[in-house]
């Protein structure tokens, strides 16, 4: 098995969002915001190379939606899925597995383009099967009112209309599920319903892709919550329950909106799970 990371871009959100109730003075520290109180944030996604498979996790926000809609992101850098995979020698018709681990625009928006003249949506990765689960499509197919801007049709129904489409398999008795595509999964339901986190075993450890569970290395103390998720309270208890996992297991945690930090290990301390070190994806996947 190899692992790439693969750049989608990179984008702003206000800081106060993305920690909740926390105090901007205590965020800032590890998150500082510019004079529009904007952070930095990526989106990193992670391609497995495992035999004949190559999985795509989560796609970032593509490049179909108006101008108007991504100056609400403050886009910057010159990174793109396709520039990304090129560097590693692949292309998108390489893939063969998109797994999205939930379904807002900023994780699923890549997996679906316009054809050439802008008349009809299509999968964006052509020769891939496109994974969800049953709960959590339900969820972004009928969405609640806060999270209705952040499940866009133009994502959703263009993949299950291809027929690419499948879901994960959900656990019976517990949150953590052996997924067909050979890794484990971690279900977590604070930030929006079945988010998916994968758990990946590599090299005698495990890389765990984080998505909205653990944003960014600032995430790290068990209150700060972003202000995006549906049930804060559960959310306090996914993260001290995967965090204390994490740091008892010596997990990699594979940030994938923390623009400045790639890959982080946690400990035990008396203030709770803090982090221990940070490493690049070059190092750790010896590219």
């Amino acid at each position: 098995m190899k692992l790439y990371p693969i750049q989608a871009g990179h984008f702003k959100l206000d800081g106060g969002a993305m920690f909740g109730v926390v105090p901007k003075p205590l965020w800032q520290r590890t998150n500082p915001a510019d004079a529009n109180n904007m952070i930095d944030i990526a989106a990193r996604c992670l391609l497995i190379e495992d035999g004949d498979r190559l999985i795509l996790i989560d796609t970032g926000m593509g490049n179909k939606q108006s101008k108007k809609f991504y100056s609400y992101y403050h886009l910057w850098g010159n990174d793109t899925i396709d520039k990304s995979l090129s560097n590693f020698g692949f292309h998108r018709d390489d893939i063969t597995d998109v797994f999205m681990t939930h379904l807002h625009f900023d994780h699923c928006g890549g997996s679906v383009e316009w054809n050439s003249d802008k008349t009809i949506l299509q999968p964006a990765f052509k020769n891939a099967y496109f994974w969800s689960n049953a709960e959590h499509w339900k969820w972004a197919t009928e969405p609640n009112r806060r999270e209705r801007a952040s499940f866009l049709k133009e994502n959703i129904e263009p993949m299950e209309k291809s027929g690419q489409l499948k879901f994960a398999i959900l656990p019976e008795n517990n949150i953590v599920n052996q997924s067909e595509l050979g890794f484990g999964i971690f279900f977590a339901n604070g930030h929006t319903d079945k988010q998916m986190i994968p758990m990946i075993h590599y090299n005698d450890t495990t890389i765990c892709f984080m998505a909205d569970l653990l944003p960014t290395a600032g995430h790290l103390p068990i209150p700060y919550v972003m202000g995006y998720d549906t049930r804060p309270l559960l959310t306090l208890d996914e993260k001290e329950q995967f965090l204390n996992m994490a740091a008892d297991h010596n997990f990699y945690l594979f940030l994938e909106h923390d623009a400045h930090n790639e890959i982080i290990t946690v400990k035990h301390t008396e203030k709770g799970v803090r982090l221990n070190n940070t490493f690049s994806c070059k190092e750790l996947f010896n590219l």
